[in-house]
């Protein structure tokens, strides 16, 4: 009995592990973010943003209406966002109960006078061992920032400074 218990629980151990490193998943989901986000579709992008963070926000609804509204008000400056890439993620970190990773993404803008690329990084979060994952934006977010966020945020997990370059 003892080793059927023991069995089991590495059998469940080892594969919350390799969920947990299912690159595609994490992939897929921030594929669906970047996709809603240039669709307009603004309910979905806010459903896969980290659950604190639009808490902290003021709430779903609220979310929607301040990204909505956050992208009207470039739309009206001649700002669109032309194509989003998202990239594998790195390495898989472990932070108290959840797992972080970076997805390194490239956001193609056109601007009334100039077409740019922005090169930055997506953090992913899930808090189920990798079954689900939520995401922020890290443009520019230092470690200290995130931190209010994600308090339990491992340090070894690098966030790279974004970089923008024109493409015309």
């Amino acid at each position: 009995m003892k080793k059927l218990l023991l069995c089991l629980l590495f059998t469940t151990a080892l594969s919350l592990t390799l969920h947990a490193q299912d690159t595609t998943l994490v992939k897929n989901q921030a594929n669906m973010v970047a996709k809603a986000m240039i669709a307009g579709d603004y309910k979905t992008l806010v459903n896969y943003m980290y659950p604190k963070a639009v808490q902290m926000g003021g709430g779903k609804e609220k979310m929607i209406a301040l990204v909505t509204n956050g992208m009207q008000q470039m739309k009206t400056q001649g700002i669109t966002f032309e194509s989003v890439k998202v990239d594998a993620p790195g390495k898989f970190y472990k932070a108290g109960t959840e797992i972080h990773c970076l997805l390194p993404e490239t956001i193609i803008l056109q601007l009334p006078n100039a077409r740019i690329a922005s090169h930055s990084s997506m953090l992913g979060i899930s808090s189920d061992g990798g079954k689900s994952w939520s995401f922020l934006d890290m443009n520019n977010s230092s470690a200290a920032q995130v931190k209010q966020i994600l308090p339990n945020f491992n340090p070894d997990l690098q966030i790279p400074k974004a970089t923008t370059e024109r493409l015309d």
